[in-house]
């Protein structure tokens, strides 16, 4: 089992390494995050925590140390099969919601389930009670171009949750909202997750943001220089 003083780990990190060229963004840095945990990474920009973000999500690959969901090394995982665990069992929310701009909002909650299989009217009954429960359900049928960033990024939630994911990854999810809408979308997104017991890697840099999380982890220069229990 992998921790780091806190709960048997659903997503964990072991000595992860990752350069871009000459640049270190991860230098043997380990991490592990609990189901129902939430973790804040933290640390200036270039420090690695986005970097560390995507290795744990599958997105990118270390080039060394491993990665286990559940115990088990996603490398061990192919193509398919990690594509298939990022849609089934990972929920993503970056900064600007990376909502497709030609999609309705039901449309984007809906299309996880629909790039899986699921027919049209479940996968969208489906996104509306999520959009209704985060309270845009009056924005179903806007496309992103007619919502403000603050509902944006509620229906970045609402896709990010419809497939009842394990583990969220939020990157830098309030970067570009005022504080009020910030402090209420991060609200609205961890009271989903705690709901499912989801854990969630939260990336940030604004110590307000980072409050909302169990556990703190500062990371400078590719290294994990801090974490401690938020209380």
């Amino acid at each position: 089992m992998h921790s780091l003083d806190g709960p048997t780990s659903v997503i964990a990190g072991e000595d992860l390494t990752k350069r871009f060229g000459a640049t270190v963004a991860l230098d043997g840095l380990s991490v592990a995050v609990g189901r129902g945990e939430v973790v804040a990474l933290l640390g200036p920009s270039g420090s690695g925590k986005s970097t560390l973000l995507l290795c744990l999500a599958g997105v990118l690959q270390p080039d060394s140390g491993t990665v286990f969901y559940q115990d088990r090394p996603i490398k061990d995982l192919g193509d398919s099969a990690l594509t298939r665990l990022r849609r089934r069992e990972f929920g993503f929310v970056f900064q600007f919601g990376q909502l497709v701009p030609d999609l309705t909002a039901v449309e984007n909650v809906a299309l996880p389930l629909r790039l899986d299989g699921h027919s049209r009217r479940p996968a969208e009954t489906k996104a509306l009670e999520l959009l209704g429960r985060l309270g845009v359900e009056d924005r179903a049928r806007l496309r992103v171009g007619e919502m403000s960033g603050g509902q944006s990024q509620r229906v970045a939630i609402a896709r990010a949750l419809i497939s009842e994911p394990t583990v969220i990854f939020a990157d830098e999810p309030t970067g570009s909202l005022d504080s009020l809408n910030g402090e209420l979308v991060m609200d609205l997104l961890l009271m989903a997750a705690r709901e499912r017991s989801a854990a969630v890697v939260l990336v940030t840099h604004e110590a307000r943001i980072a409050a909302y999380a169990d556990r703190e982890v500062v990371i400078r220069d590719g290294c994990l220089t801090h974490y401690s229990t938020v209380t």
